[in-house]
Order: C-alpha cells, then sequence, then structure tokens
C-alpha cells in the first residue's frame, strides 16, 4: 500500500515537472527583470497630467458641489477598503509563516530525540517543499511577484507604467510566494512583499477588480485616472509597512521619503488614516489569536521587539562605539549594494537565461544549502552552561527546543546548557532578532557565534537575494545589523566595565546602521526603529547611526532600491538632477528630433499611418491662421486616437474642421471612455478593424485634444526642465522659441481668489503688458 501511493507520488512529480516550460514566457523574467535591451520599449510612461479638453469641460461643468463631496468620501472609502485588505492580508501571511515554521521545528525536534541525522533531512525536506511552491507559484503564475517589489512601485509612482506588477495573479502570487519563503527558512523577509501586496489591493480596488477573471464591481470603478489610481497606490504602500512592521507612522513616512514622488496635505490624510485602520486591524487580529485560535501563531509572528526594560541610559564614552556602529553598517551595507548588483547581473546574463527550470533548480539548491548550514552549524558549537537564574527575571535557562526564546538547548549533553549559535540559527528571524535585541541577556551569546553567524548570514543573504521567489531585504538586514551590533556591544561590555550597558542596545542600533547603509533611509527607519522596539529614549543614538551609516554608503553607491530600479532597467527620475544639465538647454535635449506632428482635421487613412509606423504616445496638433502662420493648439494622445478610432462616431466626410465643442449634438464621448485600464496595455492599432471607406473619412481633433500642455522655451536650462516634469508628474513637455509678445503677468495675489466672489469674477486679474 506504501509503495503504491509512494509511486503515485512520484509519478504526480514526474507529471508537474514535465510541464514546465522550457524557455521565458512574458515580458517579466522572474525576478521582475526588464530586458535591457528592451527596456526602453516595453516601459512607457503614465499620464498623472489631467487632459484638459473639451469632454473634460463639459464633465466638470456638469458636476455639482453634491458630486464632489461624493468624490471625496469614496476616496475616503477607498482608504478605509485599503486598510482592511491590507491588514487581513498580512494576518494571513504572518498566521501561515508562523504555523509552518512551528510545524517544521515541532516535528524536527521531535525527531532529533531519537536521530539527529533523521531531523535534519526531515528540516531539508520540509524546507524544500516551501520554497518549491513558492519557486513554482512564481515561474509558472505570477513572474511579476518576484523580488521585494519596491522598485517596481517606487518606479510605477514615479511615473513608469510597468506591465503585470499590480494584477490579480501578482497579488496571489505574492501572498502565497511569500509564505512559502519565508516559512522555507531563506534569508529573506516578508516585510517587502507586503508593501507590493498593500500596493496591488489598492490598484485592484481603484478599477473595481479583475476583468480578465471575472472578479470585478462597477460600484467600485469610480477612479480611472493614473491621477487617482497614483493616491490609493500610495496608500497601498503605507498600509505594507504599517502591516508588516505595527508601525503606522513609520509607514506614513516611508511612502513619503522613500517610494513617492508627488506629495500633497490631502493625500497625507488619507495615507495616515489607512494606516491607522491596518493597525486596528492587526491588533485586533493578534487579540483574537492569543486565545489559541492561530495554532503556533504567538509570540512570533508580527515583529514588535520590545526593549523598553533594557538600558535606561547612556554614557558619553559608549558615543564612540556607537559611532563605529553607524560606519560598519555604511560599508556593509554598501558592500552588500555592491554584491548584490554583481550577483543579479551574472543571474540575468548567465543562469536565467537557461529558462525556469534553472530558476527552480537555482531556489532548492538555495534552500538546501541555507537549511543545511542553519542546522549543521549549532552541532558543531560547543554548549555553554546556564548563568545564575534571576528570580526576578522571566527568561529561563534552558528552553526546550521549538520554544520561543533564548537559551535553546540543542545538541547538549548536559541538561543545564544551552547552544547560543542554535539560538540565532536554528530558529525563525524574527525570534531570532527578539533574541539579540533581548536585555538582561549579557554574555549569552559568544564573539565566535556572533562572528561566524554574521558571515555565513551575510553570504547567504547576497546569494538569496534576486531569486525567483518574494524577498524583503528589511529582516535580513535587521539580523545582519543586529549580529554585528551586538559584537560591538559584547567589546564595550569588556572595555568599560559598567553594568548598565546592555549588548541588545547595540544589537538595536547595528539593525539601523545597516538598514541605513544599505537602503539609505533616515526619518521613516527612524521612527520605524522606535516603533518596533517600544524605545524612545533610544531615539537619539538610532539618528546618530542612521546619519553615520548613510553618509558612509553615500560615499560608495546609492541606495538598495535606487541600484536595483537601474538592474531592472526602470528610468526613475530621481529628486535632484544631475549636474551636467546645468550646461545645458531644453532644445539640445531635444537632439533635433524630428517632430511628428498631426493637423487638426486628419484624414483617417493617415491616423492609422502614423500609428502603424511608430510608437510615440503623444503627437503635437497644428493649425494655420488665416496669415497662414502655423499654431500649435495643443497635443494629442496615442491612447484617445484609438478609442476615436475604434468608436468611429467622430468620422467626418467633410475636411474641414466643425465646432470644437461638437455642434449641436454636443460631446458624443465620456471623459471616462479615454481612460486605459490598469490591467490590460489597452486597445492596440491591430485591434482595430476600419474598411476603406473608413479610410477615406475624416477626424477633427480640436474636441479631443490637450489644449493646454506644458510649454517650455528652447533656451531654459535642462535643470529647470527636469525639475518641472518631475515635480508636476509630466510625460510630455513642448520645447517652443521665445515667445515674440506676451499677454500679461500672474502673480500671487492673482490666484488668492475667494469662495465668496461672484462667478463673474472668478477670471484671473492678470497684470496688462
Amino acid at each position: 500500500m506504501l509503495s503504491n501511493r509512494f509511486q503515485n507520488g512520484m509519478e504526480t512529480a514526474r507529471l508537474v515537472w514535465s510541464r514546465l516550460p522550457r524557455s521565458e514566457e512574458g515580458d517579466l523574467d522572474g525576478v521582475g527583470l526588464l530586458s535591457t535591451a528592451s527596456n526602453r520599449n516595453c516601459v512607457e510612461s503614465l499620464d498623472y497630467e489631467v487632459i484638459e479638453n473639451y469632454a473634460y469641460r463639459e464633465e466638470q461643468a456638469q458636476r455639482g458641489k453634491l458630486f464632489v463631496g461624493y468624490n471625496v468620501g469614496m476616496k475616503w472609502f477607498f482608504a478605509l477598503l485599503i486598510g482592511i485588505g491590507t491588514g487581513f492580508a498580512a494576518v494571513f501571511i504572518n498566521i501561515s509563516v508562523e504555523n509552518f515554521a512551528g510545524w517544521k521545528f515541532s516535528l524536527t525536534f521531535k525527531i532529533i530525540q531519537k536521530s539527529y541525522l533523521a531531523g535534519c533531512l526531515i528540516y531539508i525536506l520540509i524546507n524544500l517543499a516551501l520554497v518549491f511552491s513558492s519557486v513554482y507559484i512564481i515561474t509558472q503564475f505570477a513572474p511579476a511577484a518576484a523580488g521585494s517589489g519596491i522598485p517596481e512601485i517606487k518606479g510605477y509612482l514615479n511615473g513608469i507604467d510597468i506591465p503585470g506588477i499590480l494584477l490579480l495573479r501578482t497579488l496571489i502570487g505574492k501572498i502565497f510566494g511569500s509564505i512559502g519563503s519565508v516559512g522555507g527558512g531563506l534569508a529573506l523577509g516578508k516585510e517587502g512583499p507586503l508593501v507590493h501586496t498593500g500596493a496591488c489591493i489598492a490598484s485592484l480596488l481603484g478599477q473595481g477588480g479583475s476583468t480578465k477573471y471575472h472578479i470585478s464591481s462597477r460600484w467600485l470603478q469610480g477612479f480611472k485616472s493614473d491621477r487617482d489610481r497614483r493616491d490609493l497606490v500610495t496608500c497601498g504602500c503605507a498600509a505594507g509597512v504599517a502591516a508588516a512592521f505595527r508601525a503606522p507612522v513609520g509607514g506614513v513616512l516611508f511612502s513619503l521619503e522613500e517610494v513617492t514622488s508627488w506629495w500633497r496635505s490631502q493625500l497625507m490624510w488619507r495615507v495616515f488614516f489607512t494606516s491607522a485602520i491596518v493597525a486596528v486591524v492587526v491588533r485586533a487580529a493578534m487579540g483574537w489569536c492569543k486565545s489559541g485560535n492561530c495554532g503556533h501563531f504567538g509570540s512570533g509572528g508580527f515583529i514588535i521587539w520590545d526593549i523598553s526594560g533594557g538600558q535606561e541610559d547612556y554614557s558619553f564614552e559608549e558615543l564612540l562605539p556607537m559611532a563605529v556602529i553607524g560606519v560598519i553598517g555604511g560599508l556593509l551595507g554598501a558592500l552588500f549594494n555592491q554584491l548584490t548588483i554583481y550577483v543579479t547581473r551574472w543571474r540575468r546574463n548567465y543562469l536565467h537565461k537557461k529558462g525556469n527550470r534553472v530558476k527552480i533548480y537555482e531556489a532548492c539548491l538555495i534552500s538546501v544549502i541555507t537549511s543545511v548550514i542553519s542546522f549543521g552549524l549549532p552541532l558543531l558549537r560547543k554548549c555553554s552552561p546556564c548563568p545564575d537564574s534571576d528570580p526576578a527575571s522571566e527568561i529561563e535557562c534552558p528552553r526546550a527546543p521549538g520554544m520561543y526564546g533564548n537559551y535553546v538547548n540543542f545538541y547538549c549533553s548536559k541538561e543545564k546548557e544551552y547552544n547560543d549559535l542554535a539560538t540565532i540559527f536554528f530558529n525563525t528571524q524574527d525570534d531570532a532578532i527578539r533574541n539579540l535585541f533581548s536585555a538582561k541577556t549579557i554574555h549569552e551569546f559568544s564573539a565566535q557565534s556572533l562572528l561566524a553567524f554574521l558571515v555565513m548570514f551575510y553570504t547567504l543573504a547576497v546569494i538569496t537575494f534576486g531569486t525567483a521567489v518574494p524577498a524583503g531585504q528589511f529582516v535580513p538586514g535587521i539580523m545582519i545589523g543586529s549580529t554585528y551590533g551586538r559584537l560591538v556591544g559584547i567589546f564595550t561590555v569588556n572595555h568599560y566595565k559598567k553594568l548598565n550597558i546592555e549588548e541588545g542596545t547595540y544589537a538595536l542600533l547595528g539593525a539601523a546602521s545597516f538598514l541605513g547603509g544599505s537602503m539609505r533611509m533616515t526619518v521613516s527607519l527612524c521612527v520605524i526603529m522606535v516603533e518596533i522596539t517600544n524605545n524612545l529614549k533610544l531615539l537619539p543614538l538610532i539618528m546618530l547611526v542612521l546619519l553615520i551609516s548613510k553618509a558612509v554608503g553615500d560615499a560608495f553607491n546609492e541606495g538598495l532600491y535606487e541600484e536595483q530600479a537601474r538592474l531592472r532597467g526602470i528610468p526613475l527620475l530621481e529628486s535632484r538632477p544631475k549636474y551636467e544639465m546645468r550646461k545645458m538647454t531644453a532644445k539640445e535635449a531635444c537632439r533635433n528630433q524630428k517632430v511628428l506632428s498631426l493637423p487638426r482635421v486628419v484624414k483617417v487613412a493617415d491616423v492609422v499611418s502614423i500609428l502603424q509606423s511608430n510608437k510615440h504616445n503623444g503627437f503635437p496638433v497644428i493649425d494655420h491662421t488665416r496669415n497662414g502662420e502655423t499654431l500649435v493648439i495643443g497635443l494629442m494622445l496615442r491612447s484617445h486616437l484609438l478609442v476615436l478610432l475604434q468608436s468611429k462616431i467622430d468620422f467626418q466626410h467633410s475636411p474641414l474642421p466643425c465646432d470644437p465643442r461638437g455642434g449641436p449634438q454636443g460631446i458624443r464621448h465620456n471623459f471616462s471612455e479615454f481612460a486605459k485600464p490598469v490591467s490590460s496595455k489597452g486597445i492596440s492599432i491591430n485591434d482595430i478593424h476600419l474598411s476603406s471607406d473608413d479610410l477615406e473619412m475624416y477626424i477633427d481633433l480640436a474636441p479631443f485634444l490637450n489644449p493646454s500642455p506644458y510649454v517650455v522655451p528652447e533656451d531654459m536650462s535642462l535643470t529647470k526642465v527636469y525639475n518641472i516634469f518631475r515635480q508636476l508628474g509630466l510625460r510630455h513637455i513642448f520645447v517652443v522659441p521665445r515667445a515674440s509678445r506676451m499677454i500679461g503677468v500672474i502673480t500671487r495675489k492673482d490666484l488668492l481668489i475667494e469662495e465668496e466672489t461672484d462667478s463673474t469674477a472668478m477670471e484671473l486679474q492678470s497684470t496688462s503688458v
């Protein structure tokens, strides 16, 4: 009976394996890397600018105060839904990871009572199965869900439309892939993927669900523009951080500092509200789990390392070793970024080109290596005798294997002994960090064990980063930093011979320094570390090490997310323009390129020919005055042209311009018809079928173009153009010759319009020239 079941299982495994494709499919590979050769062709920009054509103006004119109030209320309602959805997703991921890890360690510790070899094999196989499930989901179902997702979301909020990153299957792959990769014991975390998860939930809610999988609601389809979706995705990013760290204020600051390129006060309120909702949902879930309803989910899971009972004060002499921690964090963080760049390039150029099978081989091999190291290294370490127990302390020594806490008894010959390397290595990452941060545990870890763990885990984190699984870098960074921070704490205790120095405090500072040296965050990271440790007294020290580590890291390379975005071919516009732009003008940036324009009344055949011959997304529209002068009257988007070609209701036989407002029939298009769906690439010219009679007709573009695109003079410095382009979130900007005349000058007082002013007096009082 057992042999038959084993044979059936092997046949099933062979059948599944035989169905794996041998080559790449889709636009993205397993780690979300865009092909560098074609990244500029497949990545498009988002239309954050409001297209103020006649259809838009008529729609705005028909909307009263009631609709404006309804629109604002819906935005707050969506913020509520995003917080609830992200909170439940985080609860599900954490409970699943904790239960898988709990079952794994419980079964392993039961078996090692009889045989350590059998326990090691079971431990390796369970981790291998979890990691295989994760990499299989990513390679076969959701390739865009690989990695942390933060560089892609940062690119989206920067104005870049990256295909596939906000789909329903990406959300599903992110959730279940994170459970497998984190539960499988790889040197990665679930915090970065939770940011991507929150962004996916926000985007799906904004578009009313997924039409591909027939999970949609018209009632939720209220925000179809890229501008509104950007605000929702920003709320989702903050919700992800708030859910990952139980740090709602840190989530708001993370969105402001790290991922967004555009911010306003109204958005700040909604982001803060979303983070608060997440905190309430997570807190309620933890209260429900305390009664034993969540299996192995207990003191682990949601990250909060309470060290409020640790070091009360610090002396001036301790500032030097704390500054050293900042320098070490900057150096190791910059080295980590550089090594991940080399490994990622090697994977992209050699390894991942061989197909999805190689990606699965790679992830499974790294899983086996990680399991062997985490199980085998503690076996090589001699056990240490338990310290004298303090009746006032709740820390026990030793703790039984499989129990959360310090002083784990693993492969020890005596009862009153513990294995310090197993306490941090053969454990979940959250519990290992909790042990490293713990107070009242001086000399629990030896310097040799911490150094061995630092070298091995640092190497594993570099190798694991970039595999085809969802992977965050927050928790591995905290693990690395807290290890060398605790090392410095040991040397500080031995040198100063003070009893009030806590090694756990130095571990916290080390964790902050490594994250600052790698990710180059300051304000948001400082608040997150304070929130997850519940110790406000350490705020000045955290600020000190963050400033030092960021300054040291900036001397070598850029932050982790910026470097990874560049490797993925995501053309980010950074907050500061390059120095070389100061010496360039807007005309020089155009490089004498040939501008492809459209006349106001254009033949349908000419439109089709232009759209088929190039991939431009915007076309200037020109008209001729009675004096024969050429006049630029606006900008026509490619997506709007495709809508007009598909509907055909605006075709006319005459080549003469019509009333720009549509004549007696008015505008026959709703403004929402021009919105591009976020879950697809929109209409393609190949999807439109036109007859020979249709091709001979004409379209008057005046009612549908953007009559007021942003314009800069040709001699404006490229630095100014860069700032305007980025801060306003533009997709196109016109470069024109110096104007020959002007109408007026608008000053601050012209923009201060009182609400009580009559509508006839609402025009801008410009100074005449």
